[in-house]
């Protein structure tokens, strides 16, 4: 239980990880399943808690949206449909596109679409679509440069 507790204490995590991480020090499945029904009763571990907790913190920090943060979530054990839940709600919260102008704004405060080469439009846009924008949405909130120009 200790070890849960300091890994809990590190950072939220869902039971998938936290199983994982007590079975790589070493700790069996009987203690770790009874240390996770603990965890879990105490309200120390919550999956829909983190998974609703970790899509927003990826869309505010401009890290991800979409299905990039459904990846994340199931490479961490959350499944499918819990992923999609907290990420319509997360982005509900805070919409995609307004996640993608204050990227823009943040990462490329310079950047003028109408007056950027090819090279300079190409790296900014692959920017957007590492973390799952849609290239609907990069080519819409980049064109909004050319209105917002002096």
């Amino acid at each position: 239980m200790a070890a849960a507790l300091r890994l809990l204490g590190r950072r939220d995590r869902s039971t998938a990880e936290l199983t994982r991480d007590l079975h790589n020090r070493g700790y069996d499945e009987e203690r770790t399943a009874a240390v996770i029904e603990r965890c879990r009763e105490l309200g120390y571990l919550n999956d829909r808690r983190f998974a609703e907790e970790r899509a927003r913190a990826m869309l505010r920090d401009g890290r991800g949206v979409g299905r990039r943060i459904e990846l994340d979530l199931q490479r961490r054990g959350i499944g499918a449909e819990r992923a999609r839940d907290a990420i319509d709600k997360a982005q509900h919260e805070q919409p995609p596109e307004q996640v993608a102008r204050n990227l823009l704004a943040r990462r490329f405060p310079r950047f003028k679409y109408h007056q950027a080469d090819d090279r300079e439009k190409r790296r900014v846009m692959a920017f957007f679509q590492r973390r799952g924008f849609s290239l609907d949405l990069i080519l819409a909130i980049l064109r909004e440069t050319e209105t917002t120009s002096p």
